[in-house]
């Protein structure tokens, strides 16, 4: 018995022999892969959150100096966040409320140069769409329609689209072209949360156009 027991285990140690023989090099290979592949993304989970906590800190010094109206401080803080953490969401909230001190302070051209970056470096089209918004309006103040349009004629999420509308109705107002205002102040009143303020706003501006939403169907506009 124990003789054929001996001949069955050194059967199966040659088959195993032969098995490991023709594929030892291809497994030992995929092995090799799998665990580079996991040690990569281990690595890349690593990096991710150390950026995700440096930027963090960046992005407090940023909010102090807002709020503290130390514009060197600022100046310094979102060059450093834009440079070194330009892909993380807290550069891309800097760049924001960076352009919004600028705003606030005259200094439109660094206003516009943050919000310019946010719109090439974000990958969230929720920023972006902010970022074109708020610099349509600036261009607007410079009197350069045909750029602010364009800012607010890229394609952008559901809830900007009323918004970007709304503010097409007013470029086109500020160019005498009041069928196209009105085309999009109706694209913009339709498209609106019917118990929003900024709806209100919207139908005031219609009806001085003389065109009451409320009673008349709007016009279907083109996609």
């Amino acid at each position: 018995m124990a003789s054929h027991l001996d001949l069955e285990e050194q059967e199966q140690i040659d088959e195993l022999k032969h098995f490991w023989k023709r594929w030892g090099d291809l497994i030992t290979w995929v092995l090799i892969a799998v665990l580079a592949v996991y040690a990569g993304w281990v690595g890349w989970q690593a990096w991710q959150n150390k950026q995700a906590a440096q930027s963090a800190v960046l992005f407090d010094t940023v909010d102090r100096a807002a709020a503290s109206a130390d514009m060197a401080l600022l100046d310094r803080a979102v060059a450093d966040i834009e440079d070194k953490f330009a892909s993380t969401n807290y550069a891309q909230q800097a760049a924001l409320l960076a352009a919004r001190v600028y705003q606030d302070k005259n200094r439109a051209a660094d206003a516009r140069k943050h919000l310019a970056w946010v719109i090439d470096k974000t990958s969230d089209q929720g920023y972006e769409s902010l970022a074109r918004l708020r610099l349509s309006a600036l261009l607007i103040q410079d009197k350069a329609f045909d750029e602010a349009a364009k800012q607010v004629s890229a394609k952008a999420p559901a809830s900007f689209e009323p918004l970007f509308a709304d503010r097409l109705g007013d470029i086109a107002m500020l160019q005498g072209q009041t069928d196209k205002a009105l085309e999009q102040y109706q694209k913009a009143w339709k498209n609106l949360d019917a118990r929003s303020d900024y709806r209100r706003l919207v139908a005031v501006k219609l009806a001085a156009l003389g065109f009451d939403p409320e009673e008349t169907p709007a016009v279907e506009t083109k996609k």
